[in-house]
């Protein structure tokens, strides 16, 4: 058999150049026979192909019959065929199942949306990114308004009820606006359960904060995401142009490189569907859109803890102080995206920057150092009733001390290191002495106890390394004359 440019070939050679049969087969390497097989025919017509038998053509006409009844599986037409006789493989028989029966393609509709009418949200994922000494998984927020296109996107280190709704406020500050439905998917922060063909339940939380901005939450049906398309579309279009090489060193620089990417490409490009810019389109949906509220939401989660006897509170695997006075109680946390607030029943008692580090102390220098000036204030008090002890002039001593030394504590504290080194009966005859001399401070003690413990000497006999002769000295009578007045060289003054 051969192609079509060799049978054009063959009758150009023999037309045209006028060569022989024989010389065509040399050039175009051909046998003779094949070359006046198809120089004879006027046109060029391809042999009909022999068709192989198969173990599966007698049972071709009860499988569409079989398909037509029901769409059974390739397995379940196999166990009905061996049955019958089939002793083919299961590998012809699925293959010839696929032909007879193709694979149905979704067909979809093009929804069209009013200016203001919608928005559509979804979260977006990007591996992961080092946070500290960890790791955190990379989420990115996106809602587009469904008729001028319009996106805002954040991105997060979760997923939470917290950040869920931070993000709606954002962007809806972001709008300046509010629109009539916000379309989600059947994620768990707002959609509790969407039973097959009945309404969705949503999270209370998350209808509470639709009430407060005014828009009504639609959730798509489950697992069709092509329900919310724009917003499906806008977090392929932030991977493919935003995120695909996008060199993030640290997640602090990822939000303010996302605005910029937002006001310089995304918002202001030729969009694809609209041949609009989003830009443009939204200045027409904005008189549609509700105004926002005066008051923002708060957005905080509320959850209950304990703190342990070392003043800290546990959460999400990093630990928080607390003032000592609320050691071992009950308190309420209140999550923000950015900062952790602590109360005891209804006060504020901490405020925290939330870490999404891992195994992390949080420590507020304030907490700790009430409890060391309360637990030196114990300390002074118990130091100051063991001196009182000491004698019943200590407290007298104890008064002038305050009225003169700037750190009478201090003084007290040196005194009754001496009491344990010279015993309280001495320190205290030494404060009695003190008090008599007026001496207040700790050296004048410690200075009256030294000299207590020295041994006195008694003086001995003098004796003279001399001789007397040399004792027996006669010294020149002084010479007073220095002493007396010295006359004036002045001359005496004129009366006149």
């Amino acid at each position: 058999m051969i192609d079509y440019s060799t049978y054009c070939e063959i009758h150009r050679l023999r037309d045209h150049e006028h060569l022989t049969l024989f010389q065509i087969a040399v050039q175009l390497q051909l046998t003779y026979p094949t070359v006046q097989k198809w120089a004879q025919r006027p046109t060029y017509k391809r042999a009909p192909i022999a068709k192989r038998s198969s173990k599966l053509d007698p049972f071709k006409a009860t499988i569409v019959t079989a398909l037509d009844r029901h769409p059974y599986t390739a397995q379940q037409l196999l166990q009905q065929l061996k049955g019958q006789g089939y002793a083919g493989s299961y590998t012809i028989l699925k293959n010839y199942v696929r032909l007879v029966r193709p694979a149905p393609r979704p067909a979809y509709l093009v929804l069209q949306f009013a200016p203001g009418d919608c928005a559509q949200v979804d979260w977006g994922s990007l591996g992961s990114m080092p946070v500290g000494s960890t790791r955190r998984r990379l989420s990115f927020f996106v809602m587009v308004l469904c008729y001028s296109r319009l996106a805002y996107v954040e991105f997060t280190l979760s997923e939470s009820m917290d950040q869920f709704l931070s993000c709606h406020r954002h962007a809806l500050e972001f709008f300046g606006a509010c629109p009539h439905r916000v379309m989600i998917d059947n994620l768990k922060v707002g959609v509790l359960r969407h039973p097959v063909g009945q309404s969705a339940v949503f999270n209370p939380r998350y209808l509470d904060f639709a009430s407060h901005y005014g828009f009504q939450p639609v959730a798509c049906n489950v697992r069709k995401g092509n329900e919310k398309g724009r917003v499906e579309s806008g977090v392929g279009y932030i991977k493919k142009n935003f995120l695909r090489g996008l060199d993030l060193p640290c997640f602090a620089a990822v939000n303010p490189a996302a605005r910029q990417w937002l006001d310089t490409v995304a918002n202001v490009r030729l969009h694809g569907e609209t041949h609009r810019k989003p830009v443009d389109l939204f200045a027409q949906e904005k008189a549609h859109l509700k105004p926002l509220p005066v008051q923002s939401y708060d957005c905080a989660v509320i959850r209950s803890a304990s703190a342990n006897g070392c003043c800290r509170v546990s959460f999400e695997a990093n630990r928080y102080s607390v003032p000592y006075l609320y050691a071992s109680q009950k308190l309420t946390l209140k999550v923000y995206p950015d900062q952790l607030l602590i109360y005891y029943q209804e006060k504020l008692i901490a405020t925290h920057v939330r870490c999404y580090d891992r195994r992390q102390d949080i420590h507020h220098p304030d907490h700790g150092q009430e409890l060391l000036i309360q637990r030196q204030k114990a300390r002074d008090q118990t130091l100051m009733l063991a001196f009182l002890n000491l004698s019943s002039q200590a407290e007298a001593y104890v008064r002038k001390l305050q009225e003169k030394r700037l750190n009478p504590s201090h003084h007290i504290q040196k005194i009754m290191a001496l009491s344990e080194i010279y015993g309280p009966d001495k320190v205290a005859r030494a404060i009695q002495d003190a008090i008599t001399f007026e001496a207040y401070g700790c050296e004048y003690i410690a200075n009256i106890l030294e000299q207590r413990e020295r041994r006195p000497v008694t003086p001995s006999a003098l004796h003279l390394t001399r001789r007397q002769d040399l004792l027996d000295l006669e010294l020149p009578p002084a010479d007073l004359n220095l002493y007396d007045p010295q006359p004036s060289t002045k001359p005496p003054l004129d009366p006149s």
